[in-house]
């Protein structure tokens, strides 16, 4: 049975497009573009040829293309920049006067939900209605309508009804939130293993996860690549052969091994791994301006991160210890402790550098901190459990899964929930016990906050609360 939450969320975002409708709207196109709705790993243009992802752009609010600056792979040919339009029909290149338009000059894909005549002439063409990784009418709910900019004032409208709601009751409201958040990104992890397994599956949500938003697209496409990069190294490689694969495709590994002794000599370990798989992948590395150093943290750099995914594909037991630790009952050490545990590792490299380049520093530091490990969990391991339970149609393994989802610690705050909290609760103080309810601030956020402007109009959430409020008193 549907929560309040969700019955309200679903009223705020009425489906922008139902199954049998003659073309989708233009906004949930850019949606599923932007959120790379699509079946990444055998997208095809209209001319037969594959076509990889590398970056699908970022979404441009101005006159001009909807996405600037993608990294975009055709077949076999080198990667190249470019702009990207996304139209319903073809013929709205020359319908919207994009033909004559110098400003779609820099235009190199055109992304349209059907093909047809009076499209741009020598630019390739991916048609979406075929190649989408869900039902187009799951994905109008899912992603509703294209979210405007965060509001800027601090208190919204709802700040009002939820200070007249006992604490317990905003936890209970913020729970339903948190669950929907779960089964959210539950779906989109099993829509991924709908195309390749399950396993593959948790990769897809590990890598980007590991990137952050810095650098989610670069990881997700070495993710995509793991089937290539792992063959013919049987079920436990050395981690250092798959950072080498890893940190090759990723065009991250130096040419010129002119560091320091220790480095050169661990530079030579990778490359002499590297040169025997580098012609096989040739065509599969990442130009090196895929990925985003600028403000980038030296800690979260992806040759580090790439080293702990290394570890973690290199654990015969990785996926398997996971199955048998959600289906063992809570004990010393905690759930919590023992996931960490299990995700945690440490190099006899990247634990003492930052790049290639830096110094040795005296003390190991993690790969990963302990803040980062705890978001993975909840946001990529408990919802890929949840996605299996639910696909096996195990509901007691669901069950399991949702108990510890809402039994997880809180995790560590930072600007976004601090933001979401003054804007919800203005200065009033609520004890968020737990990540999940940190989870549902995120989720209302993303639900109603981020479909509205500065001032909350046509908000629908203060009237929920205000509804809830009404119902259970």
């Amino acid at each position: 049975m549907a929560t309040l939450y969700e019955k309200w969320h679903k009223q705020a975002h009425p489906p922008v497009f139902r199954e049998g409708s003659s073309a989708p709207p233009e906004q949930l196109l850019q949606a599923i573009w932007q959120r790379q709705r699509i079946r990444r790993s055998d997208l095809r243009a209209t001319d037969g040829r594959r076509a990889a992802i590398l970056h699908p752009g970022f979404l441009n609010l101005e006159a001009g293309p909807d996405f600037r600056r993608a990294l975009v792979q055709m077949g076999n040919a080198k990667p190249f920049e470019c702009d990207i339009e996304v139209d319903v029909l073809s013929n709205g290149w020359r319908q919207h006067g994009h033909d004559t338009n110098p400003a779609f000059g820099s235009v190199g894909l055109h992304v349209v939900w059907r093909a047809g005549a009076k499209g741009p002439s020598g630019l390739p063409v991916i048609e979406l209605r075929n190649q989408l990784d869900a039902p187009i009418d799951q994905l109008a709910t899912a992603l509703g309508q294209a979210a405007t900019s965060t509001p800027q004032n601090v208190r919204g409208r709802c700040s009002a009804p939820l200070r007249d709601l006992p604490g317990e009751g905003v936890a209970d409201l913020l729970g339903q939130a948190a669950r929907a958040r779960l089964e959210a990104k539950a779906s989109s992890l099993g829509a991924v293993a709908r195309r390749a397994t399950w396993e593959q599956a948790l990769w897809e949500g590990l890598f980007p996860a590991l990137g952050y938003k810095q650098n989610n697209w670069p990881m997700r496409r070495l993710a995509e690549l793991l089937p290539e990069l792992r063959r013919g190294l049987g079920q436990a490689p050395e981690p250092v052969v798959l950072l080498a694969r890893l940190l090759g495709v990723g065009g991250l590994l130096p040419n010129q091994l002119d560091r320091g002794k220790l480095t050169n000599c661990y530079l030579r370990t990778l490359w002499d791994q590297w040169w025997r798989d580098r012609d096989r992948l040739a065509k599969r590395i990442l130009p090196l301006s895929t990925w985003t150093f600028h403000g980038l943290r030296p800690a979260n750099r992806p040759e580090r991160r790439l080293a702990l995914a290394a570890y973690w594909l290199a654990k015969r037991d990785f996926v398997t210890w996971l199955d048998d630790w959600i289906c063992q009952p809570p004990k010393k050490p905690s759930p919590a402790a023992a996931l960490l545990g299990h995700l945690a590792a440490s190099d006899g490299y990247w634990s003492r550098h930052w790049t290639f380049d830096s110094g040795r520093f005296a003390a190991a530091k993690p790969l990963l901190g302990s803040g980062r490990l705890h978001d993975i969990a909840v946001n990529v391991i408990l919802p890929w459990l949840h996605a299996r339970a639910t696909a096996a149609g195990n509901d007691g393994l669901v069950a399991r899964v949702e108990e510890r989802y809402f039994a997880w610690p809180k995790g560590q705050d930072n600007s976004r929930l601090k933001f979401v909290r003054q804007r919800l609760f203005g200065g009033r103080h609520i004890p968020l016990r737990g990540a999940a309810l940190q989870q549902g601030l995120l989720q209302v956020q993303a639900g109603f906050c981020n479909h509205t402007n500065a001032v909350c109009d046509d908000c629908l959430f203060p009237d929920l609360v205000r509804r809830y409020s009404l119902e259970n008193n």
